[in-house]
C-alpha cells in the first residue's frame, strides 16, 4: 500500500537535493506533490520526469507573496492540502568565525531559512485549520544538536526551526494538526553544498570519506534520499499519527558521543 495515497504535499526547496529526493519518494508513495523553488529549470525537468501528480511552481520563500500563491495554487487544483514540507534552506560558508560575520549574510539565511518556514507554515495553517488536520514538517540541522558544526548564523536560524517546531506543535494540536521536523548530519552531494562551491565529483567523493572518517557510524554515508525516508515516515498519518513537536535527528548517533573520551579511553587501554 502507497503510503501517502491521496495526501497532496508542498515540498520547498524541491527541486535538488534533500527536497528532489523527498519530491521523488512522496510522489512513488501516491501523494500528488507541488515543487516549490526558485530554480525554474530544475524544478520543471523534474516535475516533467516524474509525471503528471508533480507540478512546479516558483516561490521564492522569502517573500510572502510567493507563498500565498504557492498555497492558494495547490488548494485551487487539489482542493486541499495535507503535507507542507518546508525544506528550503541556504549557507553562508564553513566555520565563519563571528569576527567575520556579515549583517547581510545574516538577514539573507534569517529570509530563507527561517522566516520562510513561518510564512510556509502560517499559510498552510490557515488552510489545514478548518480541515481538522495536516502535516507540517521542517528540516533543520544537526547543529541544533551539537554546536561547531556550522556558522553562527547558519546555526541560529536553525536553532529556530527546532523552537518553531515546538511552538507551532503546542499550538496547532488544538486542530489535529501535527509538527515535526528532521535535522541530518552533513550531506555531501545536495544542491545546499553547491552553494557555497560547486562541487565536482571528485570533491564530492573526499567529502564523502571526509565525512565518513568523523562519523560515528561507520560503513554508511548520510544522502538526501535517507532524509526524506525520515521525511515520509513523519508525514505518514498511519505510522507517525500521534507524533508531533519531535526533532527527528538523523546522524547516526554522531551527537550523542563524546568521541574525545573515547578516544582517550582508546589510548589509554591500549598503553
Amino acid at each position: 500500500m502507497k503510503r501517502l495515497d491521496g495526501k497532496v504535499a508542498i515540498i520547498t526547496g524541491g527541486a535538488s537535493g534533500i527536497g528532489a529526493a523527498g519530491v521523488r519518494l512522496f510522489s512513488e508513495n501516491g501523494a500528488k506533490v507541488i515543487i516549490a523553488d526558485i530554480q525554474d529549470d530544475l524544478g520543471q525537468k523534474l516535475a516533467d520526469q516524474i509525471g503528471p501528480n508533480v507540478d512546479y511552481i516558483h516561490c521564492d520563500v522569502s517573500k510572502e507573496e510567493d507563498i500565498i500563491n504557492l498555497i492558494n495554487s495547490a488548494v485551487q487544483k487539489y482542493g486541499k492540502l495535507d503535507i507542507m514540507y518546508n525544506n528550503a534552506g541556504i549557507i553562508d560558508g564553513i566555520f565563519t568565525s563571528i569576527l567575520d560575520t556579515e549583517k547581510s549574510d545574516l538577514e539573507k539565511l534569517l529570509s530563507v531559512n527561517l522566516i520562510g518556514p513561518i510564512l510556509g507554515a502560517k499559510h498552510a495553517a490557515k488552510v489545514m485549520i478548518p480541515q481538522k488536520k495536516g502535516c507540517i514538517l521542517f528540516t533543520a540541522s544537526a547543529c541544533v544538536n551539537i554546536a561547531g558544526l556550522g556558522t553562527h548564523s547558519y546555526a541560529a536560524t536553525k536553532h529556530g526551526v527546532s523552537g518553531l517546531t515546538r511552538n507551532l506543535a503546542a499550538e496547532l494540536g488544538e486542530y489535529g494538526l501535527r509538527v515535526n521536523c528532521v535535522s541530518p548530519y552533513a550531506v555531501v552531494d545536495t544542491g545546499i553544498s553547491k552553494g557555497v562551491a560547486e562541487v565536482e565529483e571528485e570533491a564530492a567523493v573526499e567529502g564523502r570519506r571526509l565525512i565518513g572518517e568523523v562519523s560515528n557510524l561507520k560503513g554508511k554515508v548520510l544522502k538526501a534520499d535517507d532524509v526524506a525516508r525520515a521525511a515520509l515516515f513523519l508525514a505518514n498519518d498511519d505510522e507517525a499519527g500521534y507524533i508531533s513537536g519531535v526533532n527527528l535527528v538523523i546522524d547516526g548517533g554522531f551527537s550523542v558521543v563524546n568521541p574525545t573520551m573515547m578516544n582517550a579511553y582508546a589510548q589509554f587501554l591500549a598503553k
